[in-house]
């Protein structure tokens, strides 16, 4: 009886309090309980919500770190992935503001080091992922790395700079990729003459008061209060380890109380301006001026504006960038004709973005949602399969030792029984499988095709391709002559 009478007198007596308003909360965070009662003692989630301006939920779901049965809470520091871009690419509109860096720069004006191409790859095709670079991950898995070694900036900039080819013309269309954010945090580091992390701590995250974000540039360096990232083993949770000392694609270590105070900036600015943010937020365009699209889905096409992804869920404007590195899972979606962001932190592989963050819009979006996007199968004809063309592959003739100047790495090829296999120092030995005449594919980190090169009959070369770097050329070393 005594909590009713207070419950009643305060919805009387305090200002904008509302029974209904309080209701609803209530029964908003039973819904969004009800979406991470999977997580328990097992690695999870944290969670928040802000409209118009005020964090209306905030909540931790599991565990951060399963050793010591630390549970995770709104102060949970979590490795955010490539939601990191977005603070990049701010960096340097906060940079162009002030006269230090045009987006038609020549990105070579900045990192001479990198190769001449063809066409000049500028500031404005890195932040629209239309630079043609190959990725960086895709780059050091064909060189023989594991993305749970010590990879730094200083090693992504030198395997760059020893690429000599591109995936595609600059300007020309949408590739995404990494080695393009990482070589704008370094131009960020090199025009401010500090380091990106120092740059964005004075710029970005001390004036809106984001005391708990950092950009992690020392794999040694203490976080306190940090989430460690876990996989789904044979028998239980395993830890997924991260020894990432580079920036700018990646690496931002963040709270979901943080990243409130941070789109919370797009309709309040603190740092920037209206003009700034307006020109941020637009979507990125080629070399003809066509918006960059990122993909297309059932009833709507999704644009790409500098680290963040511009499309519509179900009739309202959504914008929204996801990240996933080990076994860290990142979602922040704003919406901005709502004054609504949802935003959800994981430290588990198989935290599953969608199914967790839509609901939770859609119940604080309400009547605001106009229709739903239909998710009937394409009508458009079935593509004519293509024909099977006979091959015979003679595999002793791909046998030997392959070298790549642009990997600095060695290959060998192997023939065990009827069965082609490739080979490398560092990794476990891969079975490739025959696709065509001269050509295999097979898996190491990221699955890969491989074609074989021939002048005349006799094997000299081959071009490996994965999902983020196309046709890197090895040559085949000839046998040492003999005495």
């Amino acid at each position: 009886m005594k909590n009713n009478v207070l419950y009643i007198l305060t919805a009387f007596l305090l200002p904008g309090y509302s029974v209904a308003a309080q209701a609803t909360a209530t029964d908003y965070e039973k819904k969004i309980d009800s979406l991470f009662a999977e997580y328990k003692h097992t690695p999870g989630a944290a969670v928040a919500v802000v409209k118009n301006g005020k964090v209306v939920f905030k909540k931790g779901y599991g565990m951060a770190n399963l050793e010591y049965e630390v549970p995770i809470t709104p102060q949970t520091k979590f490795h955010i992935a490539s939601v990191s871009k977005q603070f990049t690419a701010f960096s340097v509109y906060l940079l162009k503001k002030q006269g230090k860096i045009s987006l038609e720069d020549d990105i070579r004006k900045y990192i001479p080091e990198l190769p001449v191409y063809n066409k000049t790859i500028r500031v404005k095709h890195l932040l629209g992922h239309t630079s043609g670079l190959r990725d960086q991950w895709a780059i050091l898995t064909l060189a023989g790395w594991q993305m749970e070694d010590v990879i730094s900036t200083e090693h992504i900039l030198k395997l760059a700079a020893r690429q000599k080819a591109l995936n595609f013309e600059p300007g020309t269309r949408f590739g995404y990729c990494n080695t393009g954010y990482t070589l704008l945090a370094e131009a960020v580091s090199r025009i401010s003459g500090q380091s990106f992390a120092a740059f964005t701590a004075a710029n970005i995250f001390q004036p809106l008061g984001m005391a708990n974000t950092v950009f992690y540039d020392d794999l040694h360096t203490v976080l306190k209060n940090r989430a460690h990232s876990y996989e789904l083993g044979k028998s239980g949770y395993i830890e997924r380890k991260l020894n990432y000392s580079n920036t700018g694609a990646t690496s931002l270590t963040t709270t979901v109380e943080d990243l409130a105070k941070w789109v919370n900036n797009f309709k309040r600015p603190v740092v920037g301006d209206e003009e700034l943010l307006q020109d941020f937020n637009a979507a990125s365009l080629l070399d003809n001026g066509d918006p960059v699209t990122w993909a297309a889905r059932p009833g709507d096409t999704i644009y790409h504006a500098k680290g963040q992804l511009l499309l519509q869920h179900k009739g309202v404007k959504r914008i929204s960038h996801g990240g996933h590195d080990a076994g860290f899972r990142s979602a922040l979606l704003r919406f901005p004709d709502s004054d609504l962001a949802v935003i959800t932190l994981s430290n588990n592989e198989h935290y599953s973005v969608p199914s967790k963050t839509e609901p939770i819009a859609d119940m604080y979006l309400g009547d605001e949602i106009r229709e739903t996007v239909g998710t009937a199968a394409s009508t458009a004809p079935a593509a004519p399969a293509e024909k099977t063309v006979p091959y015979t592959n003679t595999l002793t003739d791909f046998e030997g030792a392959y070298y790549s100047h642009e990997l600095a790495t060695t290959y060998h090829v192997k023939v065990k029984g009827d069965q082609l296999w490739l080979t490398h120092y560092r990794l476990s030995d891969m079975e490739l499988k025959a696709t065509a005449k001269d050509s295999f594919s097979g898996i190491n980190s990221f699955a890969f095709q491989m074609v074989f090169t021939r002048e005349g009959q006799r094997v000299v070369g081959f071009e490996i391709s994965n999902f983020g770097a196309k046709n890197v050329a090895f040559k085949k070393q000839m046998p040492a002559p003999g005495p």
